[in-house]
């Protein structure tokens, strides 16, 4: 599992923890240590002088099903204030069924409801050889649970570099650690809006 008690940002307050709920793209696959986004935030959160504790409880290769059977526990464990979930970029290619993922993320939407959390979820978009039918339907879930639950939602992670070579490893799939700051720039445009007075987000 890729947390840690190193991920705490500063001595928080119960309240104040951000848990980040993904898969390899959150849990800095193929990373030097402390350079993936979900480490940056943690710098960025000090920075602008916001005390959270950050817990990024992501596991690379999860899946939206194996996020469902783990989420009470990781509730019930750190009592996040705020979820960020990023799942679905694994079901999406592995072909699962379009109904499937969405049923799967909006029952992890249901238990952060229940446990008071404030969630944002984080959109994924699949290369366009999936077939242009799945790859339209696989990005509009994300659409559809943000406006049917009134989440705030990030559209698409690797927004303005996904189809550049340059940002990812040698897999092709995962971004490298050039990309890490586009990714947190990405979710931080979203993520400010729920922890910032709107007259200091920016």
């Amino acid at each position: 599992m890729a947390h840690s008690d190193a991920d705490i940002a500063m001595s928080p307050t119960k309240s104040n923890t951000i848990m980040v709920y993904g898969d390899s793209l959150s849990a800095g696959y193929g990373l030097p240590q402390k350079t993936g986004w979900v480490s940056l935030l943690k710098t960025k959160l000090k920075r602008e002088q916001l005390v959270y504790q950050i817990i990024n409880a992501s596991i690379s290769g999860e899946t939206t099903l194996g996020g469902l059977k783990r989420i009470k526990q990781a509730l019930h464990r750190y009592r996040p204030s705020i979820v960020i979930v990023e799942l679905g970029a694994n079901d999406g290619l592995r072909g699962i069924p379009i109904k499937s993922i969405y049923n799967n993320l909006e029952a992890i939407i249901k238990v952060c409801k229940k446990n008071k959390a404030s969630i944002l979820l984080v959109g994924m978009r699949l290369p366009p050889n999936y077939g242009k039918i799945y790859t339209k339907e696989f990005s509009n879930i994300y659409h559809k649970i943000a406006s049917k639950h009134e989440l705030k939602l990030v559209p698409f992670l690797l927004e303005g570099f996904g189809d550049k070579l340059k940002y990812f490893q040698d897999d092709r799939m995962h971004p490298n650690k050039i990309a890490q700051e586009k990714i947190l720039i990405n979710v931080w445009r979203v993520l400010q809006k729920m922890i910032m007075p709107s007259s200091e987000a920016s």
